[in-house]
């Protein structure tokens, strides 16, 4: 039976092959050479400029503009790789709407700001395309230092510290390295095997290990890494998911969103994975929009977010949130979920309206609902280490963690933004201090 959007329950291939191949083509495509040069043109390459302190990575957004605006690309990607290695996924992920695009002066001005996080990628790109490496790794200085969870923080703790002379050996517990950027992303922003591609160029300084089905607990206990290595950094993520905490909630097809875009990731063909007709997203972060899109994309009929407080509390940036209403996607505010409805499959979901204030109004709603996908927040999953600062491990500015000679980055430390950017950036400025202390320079 062919299957389409108004076909009953959970299941694959609802569109044909060309309709996957277009819902699944790049946000935002490449700009060819002219259009690069219109755009960087448009930038005042202002003094003290903005749109550096909105970036959490402190690239010279101005002197790689002007780079691709005399026709040197490649001088504008080492500019932008020497404070973010990672500049080529940041610049298809990193929500620079609500960053540096947001600081330039051209939107105070017009509404329109310079197109920073395209000119990125066609800087960066330009490079990785070559097969280049920028950068040569120092002489050896016999330090080896463990990086767990090959995720941007990681990743790029890994190569600052092997440009530096050190020898990394980086542990990873999935098969693949990448962390978020290989699992959690929407297909649609990374498409053609980005992620691995990127890391393969990464991995080019040299003085990188990458050993894959690896993760911190009692088959690689921190107190092990302490005594083998120098130095160890934590890059471990949020493994675990908070659960929807509804007595009803264990039927078939209430799964965790991240699961979910995980697997679309995976999936050799997007038409492999099932799908319902009625589709509820619960959450109001940058997790429920990609879930909620991608399940309109693999042609859902009906999709619904649904978050608890209104559209300006929701963590996913307004132009997430309007990209998934292009999509089709309803956002529905001030609900919270209460009930599961169903007879082992979930086939509705009830909700209870609620004010400001979180205070019940009594009032009720139900949504059809043959699949669930929950998306209200992830969680640190280690056994015990450093210090918690709430439910995240303490750490100073640096990186520092309550042990000595162990630091972490990214979503599992306390203090920074759950970004790709910001965790590029504490694994950058933790291998920076990870080095220092190996050398004896504090």
């Amino acid at each position: 039976m062919t299957q389409d959007s108004f076909t009953p329950g959970v299941v694959a291939g609802r569109l044909d092959d060309a309709a996957y191949e277009t819902q699944f083509a790049d946000l935002h495509p490449p700009l060819a050479n002219h259009e690069a040069l219109v755009a960087a043109d448009r930038c005042y390459f202002c003094h003290d400029a903005p749109c550096i302190t909105a970036c959490p990575t402190d690239i010279d957004i101005p002197l790689f503009i002007r780079q691709i605006a005399t026709g040197t690309p490649d001088a504008a990607a080492k500019t932008i790789l020497s404070q973010n290695i990672m500049g080529g996924m940041c610049a298809r992920v990193c929500p620079t709407e609500t960053l540096c695009e947001q600081a330039c002066v051209r939107e105070a001005a017009e509404g329109k700001p310079v197109l920073i996080g395209q000119l990125q990628r066609f800087a960066t790109d330009h490079l990785q395309a070559k097969g280049v490496h920028p950068f040569e790794r120092a002489a050896s200085t016999g330090k080896t230092v463990a990086v767990v969870g090959a995720g941007p923080a990681g990743l790029s703790c890994a190569h600052r510290l092997a440009m530096l002379g050190h020898d990394v050996v980086v542990h990873d517990g999935h098969p693949k390295s990448g962390g978020l950027n290989e699992y959690g992303i929407a297909t649609y922003k990374t498409t053609g095997g980005y992620a691995q591609a990127e890391v393969d160029w990464l991995c080019q300084i040299g003085g990188i290990t990458i050993k894959h089905g690896q993760s911190l607990g009692a088959d690689l206990p921190l107190t092990g890494l302490q005594a083998d290595f120098d130095a160890v950094f934590l890059g471990i993520g949020l493994g675990g998911v908070n659960a929807l905490g509804l007595e009803n909630a264990d039927k078939t097809g209430v799964l965790d969103a991240v699961d979910f875009i995980s697997d679309l990731r995976q999936a050799p063909n997007a038409m492999d994975v099932p799908i319902g007709r009625d589709v509820v997203v619960i959450g109001g972060g940058m997790t429920a929009v990609d879930a909620a899109v991608q399940a309109k994309l693999l042609g859902a009929l009906n999709v619904t977010l649904a978050y608890r407080r209104g559209r300006d509390r929701m963590n996913a940036s307004v132009f997430e949130q309007d990209l998934a209403t292009s999509k089709g996607v309803r956002i529905m505010t001030h609900a919270v979920p209460i009930t599961v409805h169903g007879n082992g499959a979930v086939r509705e979901i009830e909700f209870e309206y609620v004010g400001d204030d979180m205070q019940g109004t009594g009032q009720t709603v139900r949504l059809a609902a043959d699949q669930v996908l929950v998306a209200i927040g992830q969680t640190l999953q280690a056994d015990a280490g450093p210090d918690l600062d709430g439910k995240k491990i303490a750490v100073t500015e640096t990186g520092q963690t309550s042990l000595t000679g162990v630091w972490a980055g990214g979503d599992c430390a306390s203090g920074g933004d759950d970004l790709t950017v910001t965790a590029v950036a504490e694994g950058r400025d933790a291998a920076m201090d990870i080095h220092a202390t190996l050398m004896g320079d504090v």
